[in-house]
């Protein structure tokens, strides 16, 4: 399983829409960035109380990462 998709099921499972869930993924210079779409509804279960979720999912998708390269996770509207 790649990052794209560990954050893909990570997203899915919490938010109440997984159907919604969209992760586009780019390669900048070696470092991958990751772009997280959810439904309007479901964006304050993936940010969390002041973060605390976007914080961990980031935390758990960069331990994930292939050895040496960088990822970047960004929650876009």
């Amino acid at each position: 399983m790649g990052v794209r998709e560990l954050l893909e099921t990570l997203a899915a499972a919490v938010v109440e829409n997984p159907e919604a869930v969209k992760v586009s993924e780019a390669d900048e210079d070696g470092t991958i960035v990751l772009e997280l779409s959810v439904a309007d509804d479901d964006y304050g279960r993936v940010i969390g109380r002041e973060g605390r979720t976007a914080q961990a999912l980031r935390t758990i998708v960069k331990a994930a990462a292939p050895e040496g390269r960088r990822v970047f996770v960004d929650i876009i509207d």
